[in-house]
């Protein structure tokens, strides 16, 4: 298997596990409060990873703390910030909304990635992420333009929005991850850190706004989010970055919604119907295009 597979095999892979992630949250909306989610998230990520990565991430210390400004940036963005967000904007926004904002992930990688790395985006890959948005916008929509044009935005869209350009950025720095430190050391570095980070606005949370309730939801949904949601699917994105590059990682990503309407059929016996078929053709379509060589 080439590592064009691989990389490809891998960031799907991670688009499904966050696609069940996504169906998870629809279920436990408002159940368990957003910091507090994603604290516990990236606590169970660390505690999992750690049997795994703590001997080679003392042995790396000196490379690790020679890198720390890098390693806190993108832990930071793609850990303590992203997730968070996401949470936050979900207590006011539709999930229409927050799905239609979403497409801007790959958009916004694929427009950092030609300035920072000058990667060429020909006219073949342009139509082929019009053909996905397309999709997109069909699955959202219900095929009715009317739906999107009566579509109302708030502050969580907004918050969104930042949570999209925010993950973009990391996907960007993980390009740049030096080559000594290994993947399970830097996974491990980065959500040791970004739980330290979430530390002291979980405990704000806890004493003055709401706390978490350890109920059999509770503990269903972190473990959940914090192993595969997290831990592998993280390892499997990155890995993807490094394999195929930024820019045909952040174009897989929409198949989310293709992954989610199955996802949904199967755990929470929603009907897929018609429009969900069509647009999950065109933006299988559009995936193919991108790839095309030209």
């Amino acid at each position: 298997m080439n590592n064009q597979t691989k990389g490809i095999l891998s960031a799907s892979c991670a688009t499904l596990l966050w696609s069940v992630n996504f169906v998870i949250a629809s279920g436990i909306k408002g159940h368990i409060p957003p910091v507090g989610l994603a604290f516990w998230r990236w606590t169970i990520a660390s505690v999992v990873l750690a049997p795994f990565a703590i001997k080679s991430t003392l042995k790396n210390k000196s490379i690790l703390l020679q890198n720390k400004g890098y390693l806190i940036i993108t832990a930071i963005l793609g850990i303590t910030i992203f997730n968070t967000l996401i949470y936050f904007a979900g207590k006011t926004t539709s999930a229409v909304n927050l799905s239609l904002i979403a497409i801007s992930i790959p958009i916004f990688i694929v427009g950092i990635s030609r300035i920072v790395f000058k990667e060429k985006v020909s006219v073949i890959k342009i139509l082929g992420i019009a053909t996905i948005i397309s999709g997109v916008l069909v699955l959202i929509t219900k095929g009715s333009i009317k739906s999107l044009l009566e579509i109302n935005f708030t502050i969580g869209d907004l918050l969104m929005l930042l949570a999209c350009f925010f993950f973009a950025c990391y996907t960007i720095l993980v390009r740049l991850k030096p080559k000594e430190i290994a993947s399970n050391v830097f996974l491990f570095a980065l959500f040791t850190i970004g739980t330290i980070m979430l530390l002291p606005f979980y405990i704000w949370e806890h004493l003055y706004y709401n706390q978490v309730v350890f109920d059999s939801s509770t503990i269903y949904a972190t473990t959940y989010v914090g192993i595969f949601a997290s831990l592998i699917s993280y390892y499997l994105w990155n890995e993807a970055i490094r394999l195929i590059g930024t820019g045909k990682t952040a174009l897989i990503y929409y198949l989310i919604p293709v992954f989610s309407g199955i996802s949904a059929y199967f755990f929470l016996n929603q009907t897929i119907v018609l429009t969900q078929i069509i647009s999950m053709g065109i933006i299988i379509t559009g995936l193919l295009l991108t790839n095309k060589k030209t």
